[in-house]
């Protein structure tokens, strides 16, 4: 792997806290992502699933691991299953983990090749009464291809049908909305990794470079610094196309006068870091452009100190629509006396500031995450508030990375410069 070698007490101390939500007598599996084709032999870099990471700290393909906390024999409480490499798996692919190098990074002790797995699975289940299994919950996950999770349900189901079955994902959803210390770190690694990506841009943004080229310098600053690159997809979005959200096509050259907004983030041992800065090609904001930036920046400033525990999504949401509220009126965008008579349900601020203000982020860049649950320490955030003048060619969203902590909000990408001053002040020293 290209990140550094994972304390493994995260990974005991994770299935340790899994193993106390399981029903008596039961069995879990977990399954590694596919590697995915693109077409004739082609695949795709491969991206191990999030919980069996966030369980075993295995990042390989054709991997499975196997928690019985009641199994009668010691051995069988946790089990990895590899796939086992041979002289032409060597020549072909490299190194896969050997069952020494698999225990020293998960802490799990007995490993068996997959060849193994039907007959000591099948061992276990008859010691179990329910059989826990994972499906993708995420609220705006796509399903439309069929995962390895998924096909092993259908397998378990069909050869075990009396078995009473249980769903995994509402306790991995459970324990991993906080993050441990370890966790944390890892995710300030990848903001960091983030941090010297937007500072190198600074100097190379100018009239005539082209959104690819901004891209390019993201990737090239991630990868020399130990991440396997983007965690999601870049948005490198100039011009008129600020105001799409998810704009990814890179494909416009920057013109003098124009805003760049740039949403990225570093992925590091499959943590993520997610940072959105918004900066003028030339290197000085206009009248106009300042305004609007600074009054998303008082939105986000205002938004990250409401980031405390006990308060709920919903109440957060409704506090940072209030501010986004005072700060549209003052740009002339809203009338005050509609704002007083808008309905509750329909508020007119949506209509330049769209999205949500925070999601989750660890694993996954949306995180799992619960609305309905207050926020705790230990939860991580984003705050990435947003104004879109579709009009004026204007938008500009601000996003950085918050701890939530029992004294307050932490910033994690607080070294990340965001005052418009300070982006001129850095750009100037662009070179020629």
């Amino acid at each position: 792997m290209k990140y550094l070698p994972i304390d493994t007490d995260l990974f005991v101390q994770n299935r340790k806290r899994f193993v106390e939500q399981l029903h008596p007598n039961s069995i879990a599996v977990f399954n590694s992502n596919d590697i995915m084709p693109t077409s004739a032999d082609g695949t795709h870099a491969f991206i191990q699933q999030t919980d069996l990471f966030y369980l075993s700290g295995i990042d390989q393909e054709e991997s499975t691991l196997v928690i019985c906390p009641d199994a009668k024999e010691e051995k069988h409480r946790e089990i990895l299953f590899l796939k086992e490499t041979n002289e032409q798996i060597a020549l072909w692919e490299g190194q896969k983990y050997t069952k020494d190098e698999a225990t020293a990074v998960s802490g799990i002790k007995t490993v068996h090749w997959n060849h193994e797995f039907n007959t000591i699975f099948k061992t276990l289940v008859f010691q179990s009464e329910k059989i826990y299994l994972n499906t993708n919950e995420h609220l705006r996950a796509d399903d439309s291809v069929e995962t390895r999770d998924r096909r092993f349900l259908r397998w378990c189901r069909d050869t075990f049908p009396l078995h009473h079955y249980r769903r995994l994902a509402p306790i991995m959803h459970d324990l991993r909305i906080v993050k441990s210390p370890i966790e944390v770190d890892l995710i300030k690694k990848a903001a960091g990794i983030t941090e010297r990506a937007f500072r190198r841009l600074l100097s190379f943004i100018a009239p005539g470079v082209w959104e690819f080229e901004i891209e390019a310098e993201i990737c090239h600053e991630f990868m020399k610094n130990r991440s396997r690159g983007p965690a999601f997809q870049t948005i490198i979005a100039s011009g008129a196309d600020s105001c799409i959200l998810h704009y990814v096509k890179n494909n416009k050259q920057c013109r003098e006068g124009d805003l760049v907004l740039m949403d990225f983030g570093a992925e590091y041992a499959n943590y993520a870091g997610d940072v959105t800065r918004t900066v003028p090609v030339n290197g000085l904001f206009s009248k106009r452009q300042k305004e609007v930036y600074n009054a998303v920046l008082n939105v986000h400033k205002a938004a990250i100190r409401m980031l405390i525990p006990g308060k709920s999504l919903d109440e957060y949401t409704r506090e940072v629509g209030k501010v986004m509220e005072t700060e549209l009126i003052g740009l002339g965008l809203l009338d005050a006396g509609e704002v007083k008579n808008q309905s509750e349900d329909q508020p007119l601020y949506k209509k330049y500031f769209p999205h949500g203000t925070s999601h989750h982020l660890g694993l996954d860049v949306h995180d799992y995450g619960d609305r309905y649950r207050k926020f705790e320490p230990g939860m991580v955030l984003t705050c990435e508030p947003g104004i879109y003048i579709k009009d004026e060619a204007i938008g500009i969203r601000i996003e950085n990375d918050i701890l939530i902590t029992e004294n307050g909000p932490l910033d994690l990408t607080e070294t990340i410069p965001r005052e418009a001053d300070e982006i001129e002040d850095l750009m100037k020293t662009r070179s020629p």
